[in-house]
Parts: C-alpha cells; structure tokens; sequence
C-alpha cells in the first residue's frame, strides 16, 4: 500500500443506503465551472501562451515544449495539486538550469531529467517534507531568483538585438560589444516596441485605461509587435512551431552517473522551493481578498508537492519544460476573481486548444518580441524590495552572494554557497557580542549588543568590574538569549555590587527580556501587552513579613527566583530563575527591590495620595523612564532642536481604544493629531465653527505644511450611538451643543441609500456602523470648507483622507480615492510591501 494514501479500515464495508421509500440517489453530479473561474481562466490563458513561448525561446528547447508544460501544469498540477489557486508551467526561475542541462546533455536527456525529478519530487511528498523545504533563509531564496533573472536578461539582450546568446554569462558579457556593434535595426525595433507597451499599457490614464488595462500587458506587448511587424513587412526570425509528428519524446538518460544525480537534485529543489513558496504566496493573497477565505482551503503542501511531481512526470514524459508554480500566473488568477481550482485546470484546456487551432497566428510572432518579454521578466527578478527586505535584516551578504554564485557559477553551486554562508553569518551572530562601557553623568552605562553565552563570559565580567564600588550603574541588555553561565555571571556581580552600596539596573529591549520591576508600586505580574488592557493583571503573591530580606541582600525564593515582579520594555513579566538556565534571557537580581538596589541619596519614585490610579500612573511614568526614554531620547533631543514637522494632520475620536500611534505604526513628530468626541469637523463660522479645531486645522496646514489630512473614525463610537439615539428638546448640556456638529452626518446616512458609504466585501454591521462611515465622509467635505485646506487643496500640496478603525477586528479601512466612490478598501498586509 503506497505510504502516501492513508488507509480507513472500513473502507471495503462502507454501503450507502437509501430509507427504503425514497428514490435511489442520483446520478453523478455534473461538472460546473463558475462565472469567475471561466473568467480568470482566459486572464490566465492570455498570459501565460507568449510567456511559455519566451521560456522555451530562452531555454533552447523546442517552442513546443513551453506549451506541453504550460498544458499539463494547469490540468494536472491544478487537478492534483494542494494549492487551488496556484498556476503550475514553465517558470522563469527554470530557464537557467533547464538550458545549462540542454547543452550538456540534449534535450531527450533533459526529458528524462524531469521525469526523474518529478519522481523525485513523489518521493519527498510521501516523506512529507514539504514544509522543512520553507526553512530555507529567504535571502538565499531571493538571490537565486536574482541570479537567475540576471543570466536571463543577459542572455536575452542578444536576441533582442538580432544575435545569438551565448551559454554563460560571462561569455556573453565578453560577446556584447561586438552584438552591438552588429545589431539587426528590424530586430531592435520590434524589441524596443515590446518592452514600451509591456511599460505603458498598466499605467493608461482614465476610464478607458482602467478598462483597458484588465488586459494582460504582456499579450497586447507581444500582440501589438507582431501586427507592426506584419503590417511593415520587417523580415526577422520568428516563431517556428515544427508538426507534433516530430515532437521530440523524453529517452533514457544518457552521460555521467554523478552529472545526471546533480542535475535531477537540482531540478527538484528548484522546482520544489519554487512551487512551496509560491502556495505560501497565494494563501496570503487569497486570505486578503474579501470573500474568499471561507471558500478556498489554505494549501496542503505535502500534497502540493505530489503534483507537481506528477505533473513533471507527465510533462517530461511527453517532451515539456520542467514544471512548477509561478507567481505572475499565480496572482492574475486569484486577481481576476478564481474561487477553486477549475480556473487553473481551464487555462490548460485553452493552451490546448490554441496549441490545436492557432498555429498560423503564433508563428506570425517575433522572436525579439518573446526575448524582450522575458528579458523584462528577468529584469523584475531582481527585486528592490527584497533587497531592501534582505538589507535590513542584515542578510545583504547571504543575498549577494548567492545571485554572484548563480550567475557565475550556476544555480546548485550558487545556492550550496548562499547556504554556507547563511550557516556563517548565523554563527557570527550567535558567538559575537559587543560589550561597551561609558559613563553619563556619574551614571556607569554597561551595553551589551548580542547574546549572551559562555564564550563572552570573560570580556562581560571584564567590563563589569570597570564599574567602580558604590556607583549607579545600568545594564542594557541587547539580545534575546542567555546561557545559564553569562546569568550566573551577571546575577553574582549585581549582588556583589549592590553589596557594595551600589545601585544596578538591568534593561532590555527585546521581546521576551524580563526585567525587574520595582516592587514598591504595587508589585503586579502582567505580561508585556497588559498596558494595552487596562493593566489588569494578576494580584501579586503575599510576602510574609518575617521574609523581607536585610539590607544589602536579594529577595528570593528557595529555587533562587527573583521573586519580584518583572518588567520589560513592553510591560511586565513573571522573573523565573530556571528561565535563565534554560535560555531565556531572565532578570538576575531585583532591581528596585526593597533591599538594596539604590544608594541612600537616590531620589525615591513618586507616590501619589490618590489610590490605585495615582500608582497606575506612576508605574507607567516610571517604567517609560527606565525603559523607553533611554530608546527615544536621541530623537526626541533632535526633534527639540529642530522643532515638529509631521507629515500628517490626524483627526480622530477621543476614544481611548483608538491608539493613533499603534495602529499607524507612527512615533514622535510623524503625527500631528487632534481628538475629539467623534472626530468631528466644525464648519467655519461663528456660529457653527469651532475655535479649537479650526484653529488646529489652520496651524497645521499653514505653519506645520502638513501634506495630508486624514479624518479616522471608528466602530462603537459612542457619540455617533448618542446622535442616533438623541430626542429633540432637553437640557443643552455642552454634550449635546457638541454633537450638533454631527447633524449633517446624520442627514447623509439618511439620504438614497446607493449613495451611502460602505465597506468593501461586507454591508455595515448596524445603523451606528453606517453613522460612523458617513460621520467620516461628511467631515471630510467640512474640512474642505475650511480657507486654508482649501486653499492648500488648490495648490496641490494637499491630500485628504478618511479612515474607518474596526476596533474589535484590529482591521483598518481606507476610504477609496475615487471620487464620489464611498467605498471603504480594508488596508491589507500585502500593500504595505508593494
């Protein structure tokens, strides 16, 4: 029994029966394509024939054969394959080592070469492994798809000008002067024209543009050269498509033992990595469209991998390119509205037919034409995000190295030193760690950068004893690891000097530190996001008094725990002794604890004679003090030097769940803000208008030159509850005189109910939802009245924005910048990277 099928012991006596007085159950159910899977399957299809037609041009395989693998990889890789969504055929990222394998072994052999990697790929799906393949360093990854984009442009750069590429790259860098002093003008021209449309069609203005540009660039690219070369009469290479009768078949592998295991495993992992993340890719994009989540099961990988080894099997078997998923096929599908795998399956069944039908049309098409699209393809391989990505993780040497190693040594041997070197750069990291010491007004500063483990034991004991006996001192804690012996060192140094009449305080700075907090505020254990839940924590644990420690000793319980409470930089977390031996990185010693962790004259923290909430208070002020100011203080220095300029007026409730600074990802001086109740917007004028934020409108436009303005409310708001429910007559309380501001918002959502603003995917939850998108829309025509936005507005050096906070779903809504739209767009993930 194949280990990759689970057995059900049952199976053999399973009957389905029927009560006996109903009829007999139907026929089987007839196969039913959806109005949006037909569509995206012919978005698909247009994209992907010249793509599978350039491959295979770049690859030197049979034009053929780019059309087989596009055919099978959406009927059999859509049909059997974990991910729905995803697009399965020829990938750029295959061209290099699909090519290299051609001129060393022919194409027979290259075959053969797929067909043993798919096997190879069945294999790995049974073991299932899929999800150890993802633990790949994405630097690694993104370099070898750099490297192989690079070859790509390289090696197409001859064909677009009328020549012929060479096998490496550096030949062909050798052999590009004289390309260019040799170029075909007929072959440069149909080239330059394929690259303009393939640049300008996305970004047609107007109307017409947004519906034009639902057509694929690269169809009306390759399209429109082909017409102009036709209508003109150029004469130049084109598309050769020879009789199937002469397709050329997958034989057996013919050459070395060792050269054929090299050239299968890296068929494989290519394609295996390629495809696995490639569905991790989808899943996010399937996730962010409103709608589709509860319909489309994230992807089973391990069956992912099965087909794309069956497919790979299939398309070598009948003389196809090697096969895996591909992104560019992948997002149009879900893009263009897919709901289940038929569209993919669908996009095969059409390459089919055009296989059949459209001979004559596809050997009208250049070949400079299919080069210049690839070459673009190549070209948008290397990734500036990914390198921005990759730099500010500090993996910049991981990447370069492997895009070199593909580049010029080719893609197994790039890939073997990319992981090296990530091995390297992962072990540098682990063994160095940077221990500074300065004194800052008679306060001895000790940071330590890195983790902490055994092998800096002797330089951190070093530099502590360069703290003199008696004085304050603050250990900055700047890593996410200790061992139990760099614990044990900082714990014995932090009671000898405390000892000594000296003060010691320990921070950090990364998630999961535990710091010390000082226990005579209220002693509370909360974990780090209790700030955010209005601190209710656990009560803290008695402390018999016959337990108080003396004077110059450590509180602690009989396992050696601190068992004072903790705090790190992000709130407060339980101290555990056994942590520090166990690699979390623990607080040694009780910081503020009433033992002794500061000297006599120290200034005690502040007390407040008005109950728990006075403490709160201080307890926040104080944990900012030691934690955060020691962060901030240098822009915040700079910031007072230089004075504000926020980029933004952010005009929101007074609501205290909507955090302006957490939800915008802001620090200081990006906003410029303004609360309150219900985010409202006076009208100018003596009457209606409203000094106070007239004012603030007026000093951020005209004094701060703020470049945008953005009007957020949110769900639950209270004064948008109290309009709807509000009674004519009455006290005038200030209240009341507040909310007439409102008024006109109500007016709004009580107007044709087409024209109301709405959420996209879903209709508001209740009328105070549709109140709050209305509030938000209506404020924003207030602001418009006012001089100097309008004023600014004129100008240009304005925008306007409305914003809509779901509180309880933690999702934020940006109102759609077309005019007149009053569609709230839900701000995905997705967008913040593109």
């Amino acid at each position: 029994m194949s280990a990759c099928v689970p057995a059900r012991a049952d199976s053999a006596r399973t009957e389905h029966v029927h009560p006996p007085h109903s009829p007999p159950p139907g026929g089987p159910r007839r196969f039913r394509v959806a109005g949006a899977d037909l569509s995206a399957s012919i978005a698909v299809f247009l994209i992907a024939l010249p793509l599978s037609l350039g491959i295979a041009l770049a690859t030197g395989a049979p034009l053929q054969a780019g059309l087989v693998a596009a055919a099978v990889g959406g009927i059999v890789a859509g049909r059997l394959g974990g991910c729905p969504l995803q697009v399965s055929g020829p990938a750029a990222g295959l061209t290099v080592v699909t090519a290299d394998l051609i001129v060393r072994y022919g194409w027979r052999t290259t075959c053969a070469i797929t067909v043993l990697a798919g096997l190879a790929q069945l294999g790995l799906g049974c073991l299932r492994v899929a999800r150890s393949a993802l633990a790949v360093s994405p630097a690694i990854v993104h370099g070898m798809l750099a490297g192989i984009g690079v070859t790509i442009a390289v090696a197409q750069l001859h064909i677009v000008l009328g020549g012929t590429p060479q096998s490496s790259v550096p030949d062909n860098l050798v052999a590009l002067p004289a390309q260019l002093a040799n170029l075909r003008p007929a072959d440069v021209a149909v080239s330059v024209l394929t690259l303009t449309l393939l640049l300008l069609w996305p970004r047609l203005p107007g109307r017409a543009g947004r519906l034009l540009g639902k057509l694929p660039a690269a169809l009306i690219a390759v399209a429109g050269a082909t017409a102009v070369a036709a209508f003109a009469g150029l004469r130049l290479p084109k598309v050769d498509l020879p009789s199937w009768s002469s397709h050329a078949l997958a034989s057996l592998p013919e050459g070395p033992v060792l050269g054929l295991i090299a050239a299968v495993l890296t068929t494989t992992l290519v394609c295996s990595v390629q495809s696995l993340l490639g569905a991790v890719a989808v899943d996010k994009l399937a996730a962010a469209r409103p709608g589709l989540t509860g319909r489309v099961k994230r992807s089973d990988l391990d069956r992912e991998l099965l087909g794309q080894g069956a497919a790979n099997i299939v398309s070598g078997s009948l003389g196809g390119l090697p096969i895996a998923g591909v992104a560019v096929r992948s997002s149009a599908n879900v893009a263009a509205g897919a709901i289940s795998r038929n569209s993919t399956m669908l996009h095969g069944v059409l390459v089919v037919i055009a296989t059949l039908l459209m001979v004559p049309a596809l050997e009208l098409i250049p070949l400079a034409s299919l080069a210049s699209l690839v070459m673009a393809v190549g070209l948008k391989m290397v990734s500036l995000n990914h390198i921005r990505t990759v730099t500010r993780h500090r993996e910049v040497l991981v990447y370069a190295v492997t895009t070199c190693g593909v580049v010029f040594l080719g893609v197994l041997e790039g890939v073997a030193l990319g992981i090296a070197v990530a091995v390297g750069v992962a072990l540098h990291r682990l063994t160095r760690t940077r221990i500074t010491h300065d004194e800052t007004e008679g306060v001895h500063h000790v940071h330590v950068r890195g983790q902490l483990t055994f092998l800096a034991v002797p330089r951190l004991s070093r530099v502590l004893h360069h703290v003199p006996q008696g004085a304050d001192a603050v250990v900055a804690l700047d890593g996410s690891f200790m061992d139990h012996a760099a614990y044990e060192t900082l714990q014995d140094w932090q009671r000898t000097h405390t000892a000594q009449g000296g003060s010691v305080d320990i921070t950090g700075r990364r998630p999961g530190t535990r710091i010390s907090e000082p226990a005579d505020l209220d002693g509370c254990r909360c974990r780090p996001w209790t700030p955010w839940r209005n601190h209710q924590c656990e009560p803290p644990r008695p402390t018999p008094p016959q337990s108080a420690p003396p004077p110059g000793t450590d509180r602690r319980d009989d396992s050696g725990a601190n068992a004072d409470a903790a705090t790190g930089p992000r709130g407060t977390n339980e101290a555990n002794g056994a942590n520090g031996a166990n690699g979390q990185l623990d607080a040694p010693g009780t910081g503020d604890a009433p033992g002794r962790t500061r000297t006599a004259d120290a200034p005690s923290r502040p007390s407040s004679p008005n109950g728990p909430s006075g403490r709160e208070l201080a307890r926040g002020i104080s944990a900012f003090q030691r934690n955060t100011a020691p962060l901030v203080r240098g822009e915040l220095a700079r910031l007072a030097r230089e004075g504000q300029q926020p980029s933004q007026l952010f005009l929101t409730c007074a609501d205290s769940r909507v955090v302006t600074s957490m939800i915008t990802s802001s620090g200081p001086g990006d906003l410029f803000v303004v609360r309150n109740v219900g985010n409202l917007v006076p009208l100018p004028g003596e009457e209606s208008g409203d000094d106070s934020v007239a004012a603030a409108i007026e000093y951020a436009v005209d004094v701060l030159k703020v470049r945008s303005i953005t009007v957020c409310g949110h769900s639950g708001c209270g004064a948008m509850q109290a309009l709807l429910n509000a009674e004519p007559g009455g006290a005038q309380t200030p209240l009341k005189r507040w909310l007439r501001h409102g008024r006109p918002s109500l007016e709004r959502m009580s107007g044709d109910e087409t024209s109301r603003p709405r959420l996209a995917g879903r209709l508001p939850a209740d009328a105070a939802e549709q109140l709050c998108l209305a509030n938000v829309v209506q404020q924003l025509e207030h602001l418009r009245a006012h001089d100097a936005v309008s004023r600014a507005l004129r100008a240009g050096d304005l925008e306007l924005h409305g914003m809509y906070f779901h509180v309880g779903e933690a999702q934020a809504y940006l109102l759609s910048e077309d005019a007149g739209d009053g569609v709230f767009e839900l701000v995905l993930e997705t967008d913040l990277t593109a």
